[in-house]
């Protein structure tokens, strides 16, 4: 059953966070709501919205430096999982993408999270033979 896929709005801010701290996609040194600021003040970045019977269910953060497409807190609430809604979030994004002349989407999986994985490589997306590195600017207690 299709989702009903929208941008962001601002009265969803509390029920995403929340769907992305039940998705354990939030971490202690990334605060969500400056994740979302980020997002919505760019003109390279949307955050598109799920819902199912009005309420919001699904999210993904999409993105576009200049060179790539970047995919970021894709989340399915738990109950709506196995139903092919991270596959319509996924097309979604990367027609945003398209539309903007991106030609190549990528995307960063924990090591460890193995069903992320296997979603994405059955999605057609295929690890890449490079390193992350990172180096934070500002200042966060987890950098110190």
């Amino acid at each position: 059953m299709a989702l009903h896929i929208r941008d962001f709005r601002e009265a969803d801010r509390a029920a995403l966070i929340a769907l992305w701290e039940t998705c354990a996609l939030t971490r202690p040194w990334n605060d969500p709501n400056a994740d979302l600021d980020r997002a919505i003040t760019s003109r390279d970045a949307a955050i598109l919205i799920g819902t199912w019977n009005d309420q919001v269910v699904a999210s993904i953060m999409v993105g576009h430096d200049g060179h790539r497409g970047w995919i970021y807190y894709l989340a399915v609430s738990l109950d709506r999982q196995t139903r092919g809604h991270g596959r319509e979030m996924m097309a979604e994004a990367e027609l945003w993408l398209k539309a903007r002349g991106a030609p190549k989407v990528q995307l960063m999986v924990r090591q460890d999270n193995e069903t992320a994985t296997e979603f994405y490589s059955a999605l057609g997306y295929e690890r890449q033979d490079v390193t992350v590195f990172g180096k934070w600017l500002t200042s966060s207690a987890e950098a110190d």
